[in-house]
């Protein structure tokens, strides 16, 4: 444990090599500072917890992270056209379609911010997510109970009165597999 501290004191201390150094910019992206590193580490939790307010079925908790408005694309998912909805419409869709019936399971990694103003920022992640609901398993519903779909997400975040906020919400669906009845067949 002490040979770990040291190492990292040292490469705390130690003066980046002057390749380095002209590297290290263009490889970072923002600067790296106090208010980027919690904007940072705010968005992924913002991002976080949603996706386990969904799972959950907490729908308060997951309506309180977005602006009133919220610019959304699952376009890849449903087809139609993206769109500038009430953040209470999304909320009401998810929950119609996620009911107690329906298990969900959501994960996101790889986040990758840019800020895109003092008050705005663009988080791209990668996703997974797993639903179940036992009447796919019926023959006469495909004999599935599974449904899983791989993609990215764009999420776009706002700060409103110091709170960051989501105000867009894209998922490019990259694959999936499974049910198509437990896909599109709201949960009673």
């Amino acid at each position: 444990m002490k040979t770990l501290a040291l190492a990292a004191a040292l490469a705390v201390t130690l003066p980046l090599s002057s390749q380095a150094q002209t590297a290290a910019p263009a490889l970072q992206g923002d600067p790296v500072t106090a208010e980027t590193l919690v904007g940072r580490a705010e968005m992924i939790r913002l991002a976080d917890t949603l996706d386990a307010a969904v799972d959950a079925k907490d729908w308060v908790l997951a309506r309180s992270l977005f602006t009133d408005q919220i610019d959304v694309d699952f376009t890849s998912l449903v087809g139609g056209e993206p769109a500038s909805i009430p953040a209470d419409g999304l909320i009401a869709g998810w929950s119609a379609n996620l009911t107690a019936e329906k298990e969900s399971f959501h994960l996101r990694g790889n986040h990758r911010i840019t800020f895109t103003g003092p008050d705005s920022a663009v988080m791209l992640s990668h996703g997974y997510a797993w639903n179940r609901m036992e009447r796919g398993a019926l023959v006469e519903n495909g004999g599935n109970p599974l449904w899983e779909v791989w993609g990215s997400y764009e999420h776009r975040f706002v700060r409103v009165d110091g709170v960051w906020k989501i105000n867009a919400m894209t998922f490019t669906a990259t694959a999936e597999r499974g049910s198509s009845f437990v896909r599109d067949t709201p949960g009673s």
